[in-house]
């Protein structure tokens, strides 16, 4: 893909080259293992979705982008140069799911409290314009709704006009048209050449925004492509349905099942022939509420990170 490199609001340029760079990267906290050898290159302007169930390692990885950690073993270079340095120049920020307001300042006050931290800055006027709060700039912090709080911290991460831009669950609490509106903003400063790495449980943002998704379990990345390359990894289709006491191993020992998920009663199967699972489902196991549909996005999710598929790799 061609490199856009990010131009500051001071007209400074970046030299070219990736805007995250980990050459086998390993972490680890006591007898857990939470990074193992992860590769990853993400170059200038792209936006790339970092996804994975709970303890996959993608905390701790973002974390040593951030230079919040290093790692034990490899290398982790950000915009071409330390974590902890370009973070210290205003270069990188990030918008987290929690924590970083006081509740008793305006939302205008703290985009300017945060802009005092740094030498060069966006007009804060901007920032919350293209937030999408500019018309509750006088409200108190604590007054403002989950979604308005997530869109106060992407004015907060705006000011210091960073090349490359953290996201960690931005649209909890967002409304639909809340949901469009950030991403339409995201998506505009990409073409300009920020760098946008996100992780979100809400798979059809990845699918929708995200130039490149990877996939990481037990701390490795299992995938790494285009929505559609991601997808097209897994083969056949999905089975939903619905089982008096859902047996693990027996559903698992059917021919053809490639991934599965029990939560419950329901029961959500990947399989390669869908037809013969359905038959025994139906004709072994009692099942009810039996449907078969095309894998999307969290269907692969589904195959490429289950503990059942220990031999999928990138």
């Amino acid at each position: 893909m061609m490199t856009r490199t990010h131009t500051k609001t001071d007209g400074t340029r970046l030299a070219g080259g990736a805007a995250i760079q980990l050459d086998g990267v390993h972490k680890s906290f006591g007898d857990l293992h939470a990074v193992r050898g992860i590769d990853l290159q993400i170059e200038q302007g792209e936006i790339v979705a970092f996804l994975g169930p709970n303890g996959a390692g993608k905390t701790t990885t973002i974390d040593m982008i951030l230079g919040l950690s290093r790692p034990d073993e490899g290398a982790v270079h950000t915009l071409g140069m330390s974590p902890r340095d370009a973070v210290s120049r205003g270069l990188v920020a990030a918008v987290m799911q929690t924590g970083g307001l006081l509740r008793d300042v305006s939302v205008e006050e703290t985009v300017h409290l945060t802009a005092s931290l740094f030498v060069q800055t966006r007009d804060v006027q901007e920032c919350l314009e293209r937030a999408g709060i500019w018309g509750i700039r006088d409200q108190r912090v604590g007054k403002c709704s989950g979604g308005e709080q997530q869109r106060l911290r992407f004015a907060m991460a705006l000011v210091s006009d960073p090349a490359l831009l953290v996201l960690d669950e931005p649209t909890t609490g967002m409304d639909v048209t809340g949901r469009r509106d950030f991403w339409s903003a995201i998506r505009s400063d990409a073409g300009r050449g920020r760098t946008v790495l996100f992780a979100t449980h809400y798979l059809e943002e990845a699918d929708q925004y995200a130039d490149r998704i990877v996939l990481v379990r037990h701390g490795e990345v299992v995938a790494d492509g285009t929505g559609a390359q991601i997808k097209a990894r897994t083969s056949g289709r999905t089975i939903r349905a619905t089982l008096d006491r859902p047996d693990r191993a027996a559903l698992l020992a059917i021919d053809g099942v490639e991934a599965l998920d029990i939560r419950g009663e329901s029961v959500t199967i990947g399989a390669r022939d869908s037809d013969a699972v359905a038959r025994v489902l139906l004709t072994s196991m009692g099942a009810r509420d039996l449907e078969i549909t095309a894998q999307g996005l969290e269907e692969a999710f589904m195959t490429l990170t289950s503990d059942d598929n220990e031999g999928e790799r990138a």
